[in-house]
């Protein structure tokens, strides 16, 4: 699935299809848009195995949820601190995949090339009895991650 946003994809990438690009390819990066607060309480993705780390940048802020307006300006700042490329793989995380596709349209809109959405984000869809991270998402599929 992908959306065209300014002419440029989002597609949407399982979450074991983008640990594998992580690994694969070096110049590839996962930015978790989730809050401060989901960072602290429910977890990060850990990529200290492969030598990175998750970019962490809020497309929200905690506790309001308004949109960060300097987002794309934070973000940008750090990729060009660790030396992305336009044209690196961004693979943009949440908890279940809807700000992250918002973040991943405006960094596309920003000149980012391979803007990537996370499908299942960090902790997946509620399953049956409400809770998550048990039938989809990053943890649920046993991917790294440790408490932030």
């Amino acid at each position: 699935m992908s959306v065209l946003n300014g002419g440029k994809p989002v597609d949407a990438v399982a979450v074991e299809a983008t640990w594998e690009s992580l690994v694969s390819r070096p110049g590839a990066q996962l930015i978790d848009v989730r809050t401060r607060a989901e960072w602290t309480y429910v977890g990060i993705p850990d990529l200290g195995a492969i030598g990175k780390r998750a970019v962490l940048v809020e497309w929200q802020t905690f506790p309001d949820q308004t949109v960060d307006p300097r987002f794309v300006e934070r973000l940008t700042g750090e990729l060009k601190a660790i030396g992305a490329q336009l044209n690196d793989d961004l693979f943009f995380i949440c908890r279940s995949g809807g700000r992250s596709l918002a973040a991943a349209k405006a960094m596309a809109e920003a000149g980012y090339q391979a803007c990537h959405n996370v499908a299942g984000g960090f902790e997946g869809p509620l399953d049956d009895e409400r809770h998550r991270a048990s039938v989809g998402g990053w943890k649920a599929a046993g991917l790294p991650w440790c408490q932030g």
